[in-house]
């Protein structure tokens, strides 16, 4: 489960031999700061035991964070705006995926889809933002409004939360970091299929694009 794995000694190492300490920022200003939790959706987390293993980390930081007035956002992933429409990305489905899997990933996550919904045991409350990603990453460029509604709040740092850690999470982190916000990546209320992907996307995310810490952790940066 990914709340039992640790980054490797090597990884610890190398991020020390580069700048002589594990984190990058020490606080974080709940003022300037939002929670962003990526793609739990049905489809990714109904069937899969370590995406679920993290729903009460995720809820425990909301939680927190709606106490301090940091905006916890949930992000989407939806490929079609209806079951049977053209996917939004078609390179992808096109290329990546046998036919038939390419189908259900398009129709699984496109709205209206049971496998497009915030899995039932998320503490979503009522007003709470849900903004919709066309790619892994809601910051590329057409991908969603994300960028600007953060810039429209004053955010300036984020705690990024979901799955899957090694794609779309990290796919956020790191882009987060491309347009200069301060990012953590929570280790255990982020979740993979397999601890091996959890650790890749952890690991190359650590050395070099923000921190990873743990959702205790996370709270008291923002004590």
């Amino acid at each position: 489960m990914p709340h039992n794995v640790e980054i490797p000694q090597y990884v610890i190492d190398r991020i020390m031999a580069k700048r002589g300490r594990l984190e990058v920022f020490d606080s974080f200003d709940p003022a300037r700061t939002a929670m962003l939790v990526v793609d739990m959706q049905n489809f990714y987390v109904a069937e899969v035991d370590t995406a679920k293993s993290i729903v009460p980390n995720i809820n425990r930081l909301a939680e927190v964070c709606r106490a301090k007035g940091v905006p916890v956002i949930w992000v989407i992933m939806t490929v079609a705006e209806a079951e049977g429409a053209p996917s939004q990305w078609a390179l992808y489905h096109d290329h990546f995926f046998t036919e038939a899997k390419g189908a259900n990933h398009r129709n699984s996550l496109s709205r209206g889809a049971w496998g497009h919904e915030l899995y039932k045991d998320l503490d979503v409350r009522e007003g709470e933002p849900v903004v919709s990603k066309k790619r892994f990453s809601p910051f590329v460029e057409g991908s969603s409004d994300l960028h600007a509604r953060l810039q429209a709040m004053g955010v300036e740092n984020l705690i990024v939360c979901g799955t899957a850690t090694n794609m779309c999470s990290e796919s956020t982190a790191r882009d987060a970091m491309m347009l200069d916000y301060r990012v953590v990546m929570v280790i255990d209320a982020n979740a993979a299929r397999y601890d091996e992907d959890h650790l890749a996307g952890l690991t190359s995310f650590y050395q070099s694009f923000g921190d990873v810490r743990s959702t205790d952790d996370t709270i008291r940066m923002l004590d």
